[in-house]
């Protein structure tokens, strides 16, 4: 029977590279790491790890276990929150993390609704981009994340994890009321080539459309604050994208949103290790994310 405590040191490893960066997430000495990592290859048999360069590779058998170490660690933390919601009946904490249009178009009703079910169940929020999100999940960091599909092709998702789909959107052009493209029911980035552009700072999808329809963008600003975008479209400093969701948390009275020609589908849903499906917090703020989803009334889950 490995320890737990030696599984957690491994799979810090395998994340982090070195024994040092290891010890500073967990709060241990590099010595105290150090010996972990050799207590657990002498119950394994067989080396874990290797030198590379100034850090260290996970051997094949190391790889291995490290892999049932998350699947391992997983279990304990739904016992753990399972344990805690028993003992305090109706209450308890689950950590979410969620992308910056999700934290402001779905969650906060979500919370509410929540709240008023389970008044003693504390949400611990972070916003983060969904990449970040997939890590934090997998290392235990948050139980669940909102998370969304369009960058899977670039970093796909655990197999390991658990994909519970919420709702999709679509990308929407914002432009000032009197706009002559505001009465369209859609919008194509090459019909708004002459305009100057209000841009987020994740852009590199956007940019390639624009090459992709012959031209390249004024850019006016650049913003990743929704609020922001919203004033300086209204006060025709440029034209912007955003996605539906973000759009539905707040509209200037003096903008317009369109949908977006030609972009993909975004589909929006939770990542979480299977097991925490049967924690008690956890699956009240599960349904409490798929009510408020439904409320929007934007696209189907996928």
């Amino acid at each position: 029977m490995y320890d737990p405590r030696q599984l957690q040191v491994l799979a810090e490893v395998a994340r982090t590279g070195t024994f040092t960066a290891a010890a500073e997430a967990l709060g241990y000495t590099q010595p105290a790491v150090s010996y972990q990592m050799r207590t657990l290859e002498r119950a394994v048999g067989a080396p874990l790890t290797t030198r590379y360069g100034r850090g260290v590779r996970l051997t094949p058998v190391g790889a291995a276990l490290a892999r049932h170490a998350e699947t391992v660690l997983a279990a304990l933390r739904t016992a753990q929150d399972e344990l805690a919601s028993l003992v305090s009946v109706g209450g308890g904490q689950v950590r979410l993390s969620a992308f910056q249009s999700g934290c402001v178009g779905l969650v906060p009703s979500a919370l509410a609704a929540l709240r008023r079910t389970h008044p003693e169940l504390e949400v611990v929020l972070t916003q983060t981009e969904c990449a970040v999100s997939h890590r934090l999940v997998l290392t235990g960091e948050v139980d669940l994340a909102v998370v969304c599909d369009l960058d899977d092709a670039e970093s796909p998702p655990d197999p390991r994890l658990s994909r519970i789909p919420l709702l999709s959107d679509q990308r929407c052009v914002l432009l000032p009321a009197d706009h002559p493209a505001a009465n369209a029911e859609s919008v194509s980035i090459a019909e708004l080539a002459q305009e100057r552009w209000i841009l987020e700072t994740v852009r590199s999808r956007f940019l390639l459309a624009c090459q992709e329809a012959g031209f390249t963008p004024r850019i006016a600003a650049t913003t990743d604050d929704q609020l922001t975008i919203h004033s300086l479209v209204a006060n025709r400093i440029g034209v912007a994208i955003m996605n539906e969701l973000g759009v539905t948390a707040h509209t200037h009275p003096s903008v317009v949103a369109r949908p977006l020609r030609d972009w993909p589908t975004r589909h929006i849903s939770v990542l979480l290790w299977p097991d925490l499906t049967r924690s008690a917090p956890v699956a009240a703020l599960l349904a409490a994310l798929g009510t408020a989803a439904q409320g929007l009334g934007l696209g189907a889950a996928a």
